[in-house]
């Protein structure tokens, strides 16, 4: 790819770092609190919802901290919708906080998609209908009380008590803002940083399911211990980078790697002709994003995190970490590392092509419905990366809008799992959704319409992002990448329509689980899942222009 096709995916802003000379006094950061607004008000609730535990009575804390916490979703992506509007997502783009954050159309795009998705998230987190009442108090899907050992008396007394583990909804908003900063970061360690605050409250979310807490225990140290993994490879490849560069600013790194960089630090000028720290820097980076988003080989957290942490909270992350790691990653190889697109090219084809087929073939073995899904995930994030490899404003696009359509639908698919119960909580065995369609018509219809668009149908949103970033790819000299994208999503197809006939086309047993009525809270959840699959799937131009306007990141 020619370096004009590189440099047409920026454009330049001003409000990078300037270094003050020797002997000039200090200058106090300025900080464009407006710009980051979205940010700031996620984060000044969280602090509140902090506050709340603290000195709100425990029976008023739940109501509070719902209302509290769609509140800032809602103001945050007001501010999305206001900055957008000031053309801060065009003309207007700019790096901002003293060169740590960019303001501009991907960075606006993902973070409308990552708030609005969290706030359907929530409406999960908030449904305490689905449960008995225990001792006269509803329930939701969290431990009683989250640091009493299972099955203890501690417990015992929590549950009697009526407590409930409302501390949730301000973990959600700390990782809602990890999540805005993660895919706007302008500089390596705000990267970094970002990552760490996003995942260290879904560390905690995935370990607080109020049944099978001690799966939902091993499932919240395995993703622990992998993600520490991922954070040290990242950060390896950070000290790396910086030892190349002299710099962990993206603009600076990306002039140093393309040969336009002005001034050469005489303590740097060995470093920086040593391609091999690029080049492992850069690979050890890519490593910890790929960890994210769930690509083969890094996939292996996946399964088990989704199969064990509290369905809210896998509807959560299945949906929102892929959004703000796909937009890390799309910001590293765009402005960062152009450079290297041809030394990237055969690694990351390679990764996307297992993490195709991988995902399509294994999930053919799953008999839980959430390893499956999360099989799923995995295939997904293997297209996605197809529109990644496309290195063109077509593939931005292409990406920006899979990614759209595709959180919604999950969130949508987790939240009719949390419907279908027995005696012990959610029934996630695929034998007992046999027949589901006659027990429960609607809930089966919806189900199958998410199971559809995942498969990629026609007149289904998934249809409309797979053909996007299938086309841009095949536009940009990955023909293969399609065929092999195609075959996996034909392979996909085989155990989605395998469940749609498990519910339609079976007996339901005697014994077999019942489909709970859920509060208007998840109804508006699933709701909005079927709308947008069905809406983008029917009428998809005008959000494809909206991400095709929103392609240009700003270096």
């Amino acid at each position: 790819m020619s370096a004009t096709a590189v440099h047409s995916l920026w454009t330049t802003a001003g409000g990078g770092v300037t270094t003050a000379a020797a002997g000039d006094k200090f200058t106090a950061p300025t900080i464009e609190y407006a710009q980051l607004a979205p940010v700031l008000i996620v984060i000044g609730v969280a602090v509140l919802g902090i506050l709340v535990e603290a000195f709100v009575p425990r029976r008023a804390r739940y109501t509070t901290q719902v209302f509290l916490t769609v509140v800032a979703l809602g103001a945050a992506f007001a501010a999305v919708l206001g900055l957008a509007a000031d053309g801060y997502a065009g003309k207007n783009a700019q790096i901002a906080a003293m060169g740590a954050v960019a303001v501009d159309g991907p960075a606006l795009f993902l973070q409308g998609t990552i708030l609005l998705v969290s706030m359907v998230s929530v409406f999960t987190f908030a449904e305490r209908r689905l449960d008995p009442a225990s001792h006269g108090n509803r329930v939701d899907s969290f431990a009683a009380q989250a640091g009493s050992v299972p099955g203890s008396d501690g417990e015992k007394a929590a549950v009697k008590a009526g407590f409930t583990t409302t501390e949730v909804f301000p973990l959600v908003l700390f990782s809602v803002a990890g999540m805005l900063v993660f895919p706007a970061a302008n500089d390596l360690l705000t990267l970094f940083i970002a990552l760490e605050v996003f995942s260290l409250p879904l560390y905690l979310l995935c370990a607080v399911a109020r049944r099978k807490r001690l799966m939902s225990q091993e499932a919240a140290v395995k993703y622990f211990l992998l993600g520490a993994f991922s954070s040290a490879f990242l950060l390896f490849g950070i000290a790396l980078l910086y030892g190349y560069a002299g710099t962990v600013s993206y603009a600076g790194i990306a002039n140093v790697v393309d040969g336009t960089v002005q001034e050469i630090n005489p303590a740097l000028a060995d470093t920086m002709g040593n391609d091999v720290l690029l080049l492992i820097g850069g690979a050890m980076i890519l490593m910890g994003l790929l960890f994210k988003v769930g690509a083969v080989p890094f996939h292996m957290w996946t399964p088990d995190v989704y199969q064990g942490a509290p369905t809210p909270v896998t509807g959560f992350m299945a949906a929102a970490t892929k959004v703000a790691a796909f937009g890390a990653l799309l910001r590293l190889l765009y402005v960062v590392l152009p450079g290297l697109t041809w030394d990237l090219r055969p690694v990351m084809w390679g990764v996307a092509i297992v993490t195709m087929l991988g995902g399509a073939i294994v999930a053919i073995t799953q008999t839980d419905i959430k390893r499956l899904l999360a099989y799923s995930s995995i295939a997904h994030a293997g297209f996605i990366l197809a529109g990644v490899i496309a290195a063109s404003p077509e593939g931005i696009s292409s990406v920006l809008f899979y990614l759209g359509v595709y959180s919604f639908v999950t969130v949508g698919a987790f939240a009719v799992v949390t419907l279908v119960r027995d005696a012990g909580g959610e029934a996630t065995h695929l034998s007992q959704w046999a027949g589901l369609g006659r027990r429960s018509p609607l809930t089966a219809a919806v189900f199958a319409v998410f199971l559809l668009s995942f498969a990629g149908i026609p007149l289904t949103s998934g249809f409309s992002g797979k053909f996007a970033v299938f086309k841009a790819a095949a536009d940009n000299g990955a023909g293969g990448l399609v065929v092999v994208g195609v075959i996996s999503s034909a392979i996909a197809a085989f155990f989605y329509i395998r469940v749609i006939v498990l519910m339609f086309f079976s007996e339901p047993k005697a014994d077999g689980p019942t489909v709970a009525v859920p509060s208007p809270l998840t109804m508006t959840t699933i709701a909005v899942g079927v709308a947008v699959t069905l809406v983008l799937g029917l009428a998809p131009q005008y959000f494809l222009d909206l991400a095709s306007q929103a392609g240009v990141f700003v270096r």
